[in-house]
């Protein structure tokens, strides 16, 4: 199915956490940048939330259930319905085979009005509600809304519309919810375009062949025509609700930050994890600390990463882990699993015959390892990355290489979204996308010249914190020439500590005149 990796969701946020409002696209790397406490993270782990979410949705039950449900509404439909279906459907197998479709278009009314009620079966806002809650490490959800809102905090995913002239948003959100004093309402547009690829009409064409051949009479009877219309509902559905669902469908994965802290402290915080759990029934004598969705889900996935070195090594990305290992740890790492079963890390420098257990490296090699490790046995093209700080415990030189590699990562398939409050990582992404403005040929001697990315496949957006009302809005930066680079409030700090340095000159020197 023509489900584009590329697709990209547009996502509006409102009163939620310190976010006043925020309205950003989900490009192939995301960039959030601005001061702390401005909802950064927030935004991050809402996104992952999401993904968790929408991703658990596509199971087996869920498909069976709305194969009964379709079966059922297409046995109480009219005969001139379930005739309608069939001819549209035959409409469309036209198209098809004389080319005249696009890779991804919209259903007609008349088949979408049948397959949208379908989709309200499938979406659950306690499961939903849950899945938010888990992730932040909160139990309730009024916890999340906007201090001082009164209201509510409302999210809405938008989508683009791939068979129009040019991709765009319309302003139909596909999927909203509010969260109103502490539940969550949720609903999927009425009018929003159910589209599907072209690969979905091919395999439907296919069924309506097997089911013909089965009775082969001149024209399809009454009987015939409800399987073909069920048939037709069922591939439909399955497909318009994969093209709906991505790209949040993605699979995705959360480094939390302090990975150092983490990395080094995992054994003794999972070890306390079964002990309590060993201890069930019993009552602590103190309350442990709840850990949140995304720092669990991490450590979860810290423990299967000895398995996983054994069983599922990527030949893609091992390349990928390689060269950040080779040009800025400056050695590499791995995962093993001891004899009790429990993953155990390990750092060997360059020329060196024996490991380093990683609690006894530096910062930067235990921030850099989990970037390794999921990048070579984790992640898939088409899955998300979320990093927080990536730049954390590395010298400027060390982010400058390091956004390279991401951007490389990029190149790769793999959809990255980063929170950070590095200049250095900013004037370096600015450099890549400056680079794209330039052919090949012209690149020659320029650091970084083979990891140029378009400006249509990063989006950097900026926190800025208000005082009425009181929040943050976010808004999107773009390169400015004039102005060196990506305007953001570091200029203004450095500019500050310029012109603090400059007037205690000028004191010395008058000082020194007196």
């Amino acid at each position: 199915m023509a489900t584009s990796q590329d697709r990209n969701l547009m996502l509006s946020v409102k009163d939620f956490g310190p976010i006043y409002n925020a309205e950003i696209e989900l490009r192939p790397l995301t960039v959030f940048v601005g001061p702390s406490n401005t909802g950064k993270s927030y935004l991050a782990i809402l996104i992952y939330a999401l993904h968790k979410f929408f991703n658990n949705r596509r199971t087996t039950r869920y498909s069976y259930f709305h194969r009964r449900r379709s079966a059922l509404k297409m046995l109480e439909s009219s005969e001139e319905d379930i005739t309608r279906v069939v001819a549209e459907a035959e409409q469309i197998i036209a198209q098809v085979k004389m080319d005249r479709l696009t890779e991804v278009f919209s259903l007609p009314d008349e088949i979408a009005s049948l397959i949208r009620p379908l989709f309200n079966d499938v979406f659950s806002e306690d499961d939903l509600a849950d899945e938010i809650m888990r992730c932040f490490g909160v139990d309730e959800l009024r916890r999340l809304i906007r201090y001082g809102r009164n209201r509510s905090a409302k999210v809405s995913l938008f989508s683009e519309i791939s068979d129009l002239p040019e991709a765009s948003y319309n302003n139909i959100p596909l999927y909203k919810f509010d969260i109103d004093k502490g539940t969550l309402n949720a609903s999927i547009s009425d009018t929003a375009p159910l589209q599907i690829g072209r690969d979905a009409i091919e395999e439907y064409i296919q069924i309506t062949s097997a089911i013909e051949r089965r009775f082969e009479p001149e024209r399809p009877n009454s009987n015939q025509k409800r399987l073909l219309a069920n048939a037709l509902i069922d591939e439909l559905f399955d497909n318009s609700f994969s093209y709906f669902a991505n790209p949040m469908s993605r699979p995705a994965y959360y480094l939390p930050a302090d990975r150092a802290g983490v990395m080094h402290a995992h054994k003794v915080v999972v070890g306390s994890l079964i002990q309590s759990a060993s201890r069930a029934g019993l009552r602590p004598e103190r309350a442990l600390p709840e850990l949140s969705g995304v720092l669990a889900d991490f450590l979860e996935q810290l423990f299967d990463l000895g398995d996983l070195a054994a069983s599922r090594r990527k030949k893609l990305h091992r390349n990928l882990a390689l060269r950040l290992e080779n040009e800025i740890l400056s050695g590499s790492i791995r995962a093993e699993n001891s004899e009790t079963g429990y993953p155990l890390f390990f750092y060997q420098p360059t020329g060196w015959k024996e490991d380093i257990p990683l609690m006894n490296t530096s910062s930067m090699v235990s921030e850099l390892a989990p970037i390794v490790l999921y990048l070579r046995q984790v992640v898939s093209p088409g899955e998300v990355l979320i990093i927080e700080e990536p730049e954390a415990h590395l010298h400027p030189g060390m982010q400058v290489a390091f956004i390279r590699h991401l951007a490389e990562v990029v190149h790769a398939g793999i959809r990255v979204i980063i929170t950070t409050h590095s200049e250095w990582v900013l004037e370096e992404l600015a450099n890549l996308i400056r680079m794209s403005d330039l052919p090949k040929s012209r690149r020659k001697g320029i650091g970084g010249a083979d990891y140029a990315l378009n400006p249509n496949q990063v989006g950097i957006w900026l926190f800025e914190s208000k005082k009425r009302p009181k929040g943050s809005v976010v808004r999107e930066i773009n390169i400015d020439p004039d102005e060196g680079g990506l305007v953001t409030d570091y200029i203004k700090t450095a500019n500050d500590l310029y012109n603090r340095w400059a007037t205690i000159g000028n004191r010395i020197v008058e000082r020194e005149h007196e």
